[in-house]
């Protein structure tokens, strides 16, 4: 049976927002970030080191590999989209 904050895209979306503010040491409050802002250029701003070490933090904070730079580059648009990538996995 699936654990209960899997369901809750909300919560996922929190707990990313925390993970983001922590491995890159951002100087900001995880709930100023909007989930639908890009996490790249506009939005968070965000570079390609940025990338690497998020793709780190998801593997080690939720056990998932990105398979390729195209799923990637989809995934990591925003936080919204990777928590639907978390839910669609079964992690969060």
């Amino acid at each position: 049976m699936a654990e209960p904050h899997l369901a809750d895209s909300g919560l996922i979306e929190d707990r990313l927002k925390k993970m983001v503010v922590e491995a890159l040491r951002l100087k900001m409050d995880p709930a100023s970030i909007d989930s639908e802002a890009p996490l790249f250029g506009e939005g968070l701003g965000l570079d390609s080191i940025d990338a690497l070490e998020l793709i780190v933090a998801i593997e080690k904070n939720f056990g998932v590999a990105l398979d390729n730079q195209s799923e990637g580059e989809r995934v990591l648009r925003s936080i919204r989209t990777l928590a639907e990538f978390l839910k669609d996995r079964g992690k969060g």
